[in-house]
């Protein structure tokens, strides 16, 4: 059963409840690859991140960065060994175009390890996405790009939703008409394990031009 989660952005650690699940999901813990989102810059080394799983208690064998200075080969064969891939946050279009240039998206579709994604890297796990100056992206204009697609639905992840709904809503309208997005906010996260999905703190569902907000299942 594939498990997938979709983070928010924790400016403390994991909530208890997203944690107990975390630890209930990771049980294989031989090796941790993330993902960077910023690939040219050694300073992007997931430290946060690994600050979230080390306060949970959730610890590996090994550890992998992969970025520019790990040779394409090398980087599909850590993932294929991985027990977790994580994708780092950051920066959206860089990581998006470092999955394509290292051809990665199909090695964590085929992955049988648990994949995480925080902000940038929850975006890019979607099938599709909004890349937006509206949405705070450094572009000029809107486009739809294509995420690793390992769920068919899209993530708007770590945005102020609640002081921007009516704007959220008019620039994801026509995307949401294609397939359901799921937007959070910081200290949240969208699990889909098998056929289940579950919502931990404020996400919402836009569908078919419409917003409602989830109820918390975790």
């Amino acid at each position: 059963m594939k498990t997938h989660y979709y983070l928010g952005w924790f400016e403390n650690f994991f909530p208890e409840n997203l944690r107990k699940v975390l630890e209930e999901d990771i049980t294989d813990r031989k090796s941790i690859v993330m993902i960077s989102s910023n690939p040219s810059l050694e300073e992007d080394n997931g430290a946060t991140e690994r600050s979230w799983l080390d306060q949970a208690g959730i610890k590996f064998d090994e550890y992998h960065l992969i970025n520019y200075r790990v040779q394409k080969e090398d980087a599909q064969t850590l993932i294929h060994n991985a027990s977790v891939i994580f994708l780092l946050g950051g920066d959206i279009l860089k990581q998006n175009a470092f999955l394509m240039e290292y051809e990665l998206s199909d090695c964590i579709k085929e992955s049988r390890a648990v994949v995480v994604g925080a902000s940038a890297g929850a975006i890019n796990m979607s099938a599709k996405w909004v890349c937006s100056e509206i949405l705070g992206d450094q572009v000029v204009g809107s486009s739809v790009y294509d995420g690793i697609g390992l769920d068919k639905f899209s993530v708007l992840s770590h945005f102020d939703l609640e002081n921007n709904m009516g704007l959220v809503l008019r620039e994801l309208s026509p995307l949401s008409e294609e397939i359901n997005i799921y937007a959070s906010n910081k200290d949240c996260a969208v699990r889909k394990k098998g056929d289940k999905i579950d919502i931990v703190g404020d996400v919402y569902l836009i569908s078919q031009s419409e917003i409602q907000k989830l109820d918390a299942t975790i």
